[in-house]
């Protein structure tokens, strides 16, 4: 197990992207390996949510060799997107729904999940009390929680997540830091932009300036 612990799952070569006439990145170099939570920090306009969407496959402007498990992403498209949970960062919930409904219509993209599931999951963030409140009527860290109620029921071994600390307040922080933590643990990696200071273990930094 911990042999292939060692093993690139995710590897970014010579990647460069070019916006509006100004280079974001240009030879950028990295990769994660399983149990490896990488976070990518910079100042605003650096390019952290482009590179996460040049990752997602929501940006083809770029150049460069994206791989996973050693294959060039193009060639293993749907292993890749079946392996795969993005949360944007904006909030990804229908307001005129309940919580409870919004992850039924996620998981239900991808694969059966219980109601009983979702119901734990959404205790698990905080939210016991508020499965069957539409959306409009959460503040805004309740439904960043919601959001992020998708990530107990996924079963995906990569999460790229972008500014997933927004909104949060101190025990959100923590929850979702726990969560993190236990996906790595499992062998799971991570990608996540946030100027929020993680307080996790073995964390390595991308710093694009």
């Amino acid at each position: 197990m911990e042999e292939s612990r060692d093993l690139e799952i995710l590897k970014v070569s010579q990647l460069f992207c070019e916006r509006d006439e100004r280079i974001l990145f240009k030879g950028l170099a990295f990769s994660v390996r399983e149990g490896q939570i990488l976070q990518i920090k910079g100042s605003n306009g650096s390019g952290k949510t482009t590179l996460l969407r040049i990752l997602c496959g929501l940006n083809s402007g770029y150049q460069g060799l994206i791989s996973w498990r050693g294959k060039p992403i193009g060639e293993c498209l749907d292993e890749f997107y079946s392996s795969l949970t993005y949360i944007g960062h904006r909030v990804g919930v229908s307001k005129v729904l309940t919580p409870i409904e919004n992850l039924r219509w996620v998981s239900g993209l991808h694969h059966q999940v219980t109601d009983q599931a979702i119901y734990s999951s959404l205790q698990k963030m905080g939210l016991k009390g508020f499965e069957e409140s539409q959306c409009f009527s959460l503040s805004a860290g309740q439904q960043q929680r919601v959001s992020l109620s998708k990530l107990p029921l996924s079963r995906s071994k990569l999460w790229i997540l972008d500014e997933p600390f927004t909104t949060l307040d101190a025990d959100g922080i923590e929850l979702l830091e726990i969560l993190l933590c236990e996906h790595v643990g499992r062998g799971g990696l991570a990608l996540v932009t946030t100027h929020h200071q993680l307080a996790i273990p073995g964390l390595t930094i991308l710093d694009l300036g």
